[in-house]
């Protein structure tokens, strides 16, 4: 089976970032910065997309680049003989899987709040309004009133999953590359005019002190181990994401420059999202910055209810909701291609074929993650509190960190494919390069500092009971 190729290094880029900017950046790096004491938050989620992001980026596009196969192939082409490596690539496989199995979910309330500001009927509906004293129930939390309603979440979560695995049913130019440049370059612009819009609210000046004006205090290690997972889950690290569109691209450009390149635009849609979200929260929400899963939808929500006028409130309304939409079907686009290009690896399926099974199977994942947030609560599968939790603390606790600990023991140590293949591979083109100095700093302190942080997160979890 001939390989696809990208059409341009834009789309490359794109795609790249496409794959990277989503939901990471601006639902959950919010989220987990309001609840990791924001701006000390901040500054740890820099450093360790600078010192563990761009380096683990660039080897894995390197491995993809040189094996020219999809994850569940490409250890098999590069490891030594009688070597175990590939079973990695099985593991990125299921990865790939529970990534989408609570990702479709959370994509699928971006397009029905869109829904709801496009149709605009009773958006007084979608206004949180928190309890009067310190502790109290919230009086309205419409947020939580759609995360129980069945019906909304199964259609909803229906269409992302559909239009995503539609898109992937044409061929890699015509279909993903084509739809992922005109998304990200929308959601650019649109990021960037809500930013200046919320810089502008009354109490936006508190909240950019909380967000940009770090207390060190604040900053310990569930702080640090937090903004390590964040920056393995924006940038799809470790379980093959970035690997796949290796693949796909010629050897014109070196690797370490676009990981370079692609970690700039993802940092900068994750830092204006802080700058829509903790303005607004200063402003409508009491201050409240820790509102979990919900903070962005019902923030924003009430941001645009109080506008002056309310057709200019519904139509802000709807364009922020529509760029949530953008930014998260760029990484449903980009992940599922890497489960299709997987399973196509073992099966020799054509595309259609392996877009219907492939959407098949993550559509009975996700409904088990909308099942366990409504009828299934009660069920606490390994203390995680829920399915969809469950789904989140298997990647984003375990494989993301994981799967990028093996990319590096791969590329740096003998054991692996070695750090002169991986050299080689890196350099070729044009662009920033790979220094030999870096050498001992990826083979040993990068591995000593994820497992470290990885076992100091599963000590000091949070289980439910």
């Amino acid at each position: 089976m001939a390989r696809e190729k990208l059409g341009s290094r834009l789309g490359f880029i794109l795609l790249s970032a496409g794959c990277a900017i989503g939901c990471g950046n601006v639902w959950k790096f919010p989220t987990m910065c309001g609840s990791s004491g924001g701006a000390g938050f901040v500054l740890v989620y820099i450093a360790c997309l600078v010192l563990l992001g761009l380096p683990i980026m660039t080897m894995e596009f390197s491995i993809g680049r040189a094996a020219q196969k999809s994850p569940i192939k490409m250890y098999q082409q590069l490891e030594k003989p009688k070597s175990k490596w590939h079973i990695h690539g099985y593991l990125s496989l299921l990865g790939n899987f529970a990534l989408m199995a609570f990702y479709t979910v959370v994509t699928g309330w971006m397009i029905y709040y869109f829904v709801r500001f496009a149709v605009g009927n009773n958006l007084s509906e979608l206004i949180y309004i928190p309890g009067k004293t310190a502790g109290a129930p919230d009086i309205q939390n419409p947020f939580v009133d759609m995360l129980s309603n069945l019906k909304i979440n199964f259609i909803y979560t229906g269409i992302a999953i559909f239009i995503g695995f539609l898109v992937l049913c044409f061929k890699l130019q015509g279909g993903l590359e084509r739809v992922t440049k005109y998304l990200m370059i929308a959601l650019l612009f649109l990021l960037i005019g809500l930013a200046v819009y919320s810089i502008s609210l009354d109490g936006a000046g508190e909240g950019l002190k909380f967000y940009l004006v770090p207390e060190f205090s604040k900053i310990n290690g569930k702080v640090v181990v937090a903004a390590m997972n964040q920056a393995f889950f924006t940038l799809s690290l470790g379980i093959g994401s970035m690997a796949i569109f290796g693949s796909y691209i010629d050897k014109e450009r070196s690797l370490l420059g676009e990981s370079v390149n692609i970690i700039l635009l993802d940092t900068f849609v994750a830092l204006t999202a802080g700058l829509i979200i903790f303005p607004a929260c200063f402003t409508y929400n009491n201050g409240n910055v820790d509102g979990g899963p919900g903070l962005l939808f019902n923030t924003m929500s009430t941001v645009f209810n109080k506008f002056n006028n309310q057709n200019v409130g519904r139509i802000f309304g709807m364009l922020f909701f529509l760029f949530m939409v953008f930014a998260a079907m760029s990484t449903v686009l980009a992940v599922c291609e890497n489960i299709v290009a997987m399973v196509r690896d073992l099966t020799n399926w054509g595309r259609p074929l392996a877009c219907i099974v492939c959407g098949l199977v993550v559509a009975f994942c996700a409904a088990l993650s909308i099942l366990g947030n409504t009828v299934w609560s009660s069920f606490n599968p390994l203390h995680t509190g829920n399915i969809f939790n469950f789904w989140d603390f298997i990647v984003s606790t375990n494989l993301l960190p994981l799967g990028s600990l093996c990319y590096v023991i791969f590329c740096s140590t003998k054991f692996g494919w070695g750090w002169d293949n991986f050299v080689a591979e890196a350099n070729s083109g044009k662009g920033l390069k790979v220094k030999n100095w870096m050498r001992l700093y990826i083979k040993y302190v990068i591995p000593a500092i994820i497992i470290f942080l990885y076992i100091y997160g599963l000590i000091n979890y949070e289980w439910v009971k």
